[in-house]
């Protein structure tokens, strides 16, 4: 699948990115944003997009960093996922724009992202996606006044994670109390960071330790569910007007 070049980005004239297009067919497909962890956009953010592109998704996975890597760039993208303002989301905007405005989208556009992914995959839930797919992502303080306005949300927690233990229950009250639509679910198993496969090399022994490795039951429910809710809310639903 090809890198290509993003044009209009916040942070950079032009972002990286990994484009992974529909094995069969010519689209138009909806398309999905692919929003990496604080590793950067690597082999397993790759491999994501990949697999949304092989059941039928035109996916786009920016680099944010691509302003100057990971070592200049995590802090404050990191930063700006915690404000919730910030370039990164202007990265997302211009990705998310880019897919729409292609021949061979349809138009309806999602996110999906991963730990510090996930915690913007929330948050730009209210800034024109149409489905929003967080996973371990960080539940923003005063929730339902950040989340208000937001498209249906479907997000995984890992209930060994300790840094965002009881996320998903706060998550599922604020959008509840929102009113919409939405799929949160904990895995009982799992720790953070379990639909990742991490090329961490000998540190993949203090990952385990921590609860960070992958959890193959957890990771494909996930997906699963992921892909059931997609397909509702890109696929299926109404281009709006």
């Amino acid at each position: 699948m090809p890198e290509v070049g993003v044009p209009g980005g916040a942070s950079a004239p032009e972002l990286r990115a990994h484009l992974a297009t529909p094995p069969v067919g010519t689209g138009p497909w909806p398309g999905v944003v692919v929003i990496h962890e604080a590793f950067g956009l690597n082999d397993d953010t790759r491999d994501q997009a990949d697999r949304l592109a092989a059941a039928g998704y035109l996916a786009l996975a920016p680099d944010l960093f691509s302003a100057g890597g990971a070592l200049r760039c995590l802090r404050s993208t990191f930063g700006a996922m915690l404000r919730g303002q910030g370039a990164a989301f202007g990265d997302l905007e211009a990705s998310r724009s880019w897919l729409a405005g292609r021949a061979d989208c349809t138009g309806r556009i999602g996110v999906v992202g991963f730990c510090m992914g996930g915690g913007f995959a929330l948050q730009a839930a209210t800034r024109g996606f149409d489905a929003a797919a967080p996973n371990y992502g960080l539940v923003p303080r005063r929730a339902e006044e950040v989340l208000q306005g937001a498209c249906p949300v479907v997000a995984s927690y890992g209930r060994r994670d300790l840094a965002l233990r009881g996320a998903a229950g706060r998550l599922d009250d604020a959008l509840t109390g929102l009113g919409v639509p939405h799929d949160v679910k904990e895995y009982r198993d799992a720790g953070h960071s379990f639909m990742n496969r991490h090329d961490s090399g000998p540190f993949g022994v203090l990952e385990r330790v921590a609860g960070f490795d992958y959890h193959q039951p957890s990771a494909e429910d996930a997906w699963a569910r992921i892909l059931r809710f997609f397909d509702q809310h890109l696929r299926t639903a109404a281009p709006a007007t």
